[in-house]
């Protein structure tokens, strides 16, 4: 039984700041995408990664991770018009030796090899569909636009909105990557979606929710907090702060990861009755 690895990298870095696609983007010196194939090798769990790059970019991509030195083979693929479409690509270049496959985001660049570890043991252990899945601090509310009225005589503007519920946030999980399959599953999901998938206002943005539909059980093991996706410059910023600490802790010899673990199954709010 081998393990693939999609390493979904085609986004642009428009948000970030930059004109070079987002997962090119240096995080300390080294891109994004570097950063997250060293940490998904990392895990031991890897056999083979495949990357999805920009069509105009992929002898950048080439060179930089050629000179990551990964060892293990690494491919390329052209991604397509979104998420769902370039992971597509990706799982159809797959060897038939490999059974399971982890889908990952080089914007979740520093998601930690234990958490990358950790998914692949549960899909191994025979839970066929497996994401993290960080707890929500805050308080959630769902919202519908206000429903009319006036203040000071004056009507409410049109961005207004009410609150019409108060989810339990213990049920509540921020879900990451990589999330974890069993390769059959995975490629019946995206078939079942793949109408979907040149649209990139209907296609799915993660493969979980490919799952979901189907009717099949999703699972959650925790999540960490360093596997937090960097979107804007902020993001990157902040990144560089964990990244900082890290180090930092490794050279004191002190890991301030957290190592619990969990398995629970989930259903996608989406797929509420």
């Amino acid at each position: 039984m081998s393990t693939a690895a999609i390493l979904t990298a085609a986004g642009s870095g428009s948000r970030l700041g930059h004109l070079l696609p987002k997962a090119l983007v240096p995080l300390a010196g080294v891109p994004l995408v570097v950063h997250a194939a060293r940490r998904l090798v990392g895990s031991g769990a890897v056999d083979l990664l495949v990357v999805t790059a920009p069509a105009d970019s992929v002898a950048d991509f080439q060179a930089v991770l050629d000179g990551a030195q990964l060892g293990i083979p690494v491919s390329l693929v052209v991604g397509g018009a979104s998420r769902q479409a370039s992971v597509a690509a990706a799982l159809a270049q797959l060897p038939p030796e490999i059974s399971v496959v982890l889908v990952h985001d080089a914007a979740r660049a520093l998601a930690p090899s234990s958490l990358i570890a950790r998914v692949e043991a549960a899909v191994r252990s025979g839970l066929r569909a497996v994401v993290p899945g960080a707890r929500v601090t805050d308080t959630i509310i769902e919202v519908a636009p206000a429903g009319g009225g006036a203040l000071d005589g004056r009507p409410l503007a049109g961005s207004v909105l009410e609150v019409v519920d108060n989810p339990d946030r213990d049920a509540l999980r921020i879900v990451q990557t990589p999330q974890g399959f069993d390769r059959a599953l995975l490629v019946r999901a995206h078939a079942a979606g793949a109408h979907r998938a040149d649209d990139e206002t209907r296609a799915a943005t993660d493969d979980a929710s490919l799952v979901a539909a189907l009717g099949e059980a999703v699972h959650v093991v925790t999540g960490d907090p360093d596997a937090a996706k960097i979107t804007t410059s902020r993001d990157l910023r902040l990144a560089e702060i964990v990244l900082a600490d890290a180090r930092a802790a490794d050279q004191s010899g002190v890991d301030p990861a957290d190592d619990q673990t969990g398995a629970h199954a989930v259903r996608h709010l989406g797929d509420r009755p």
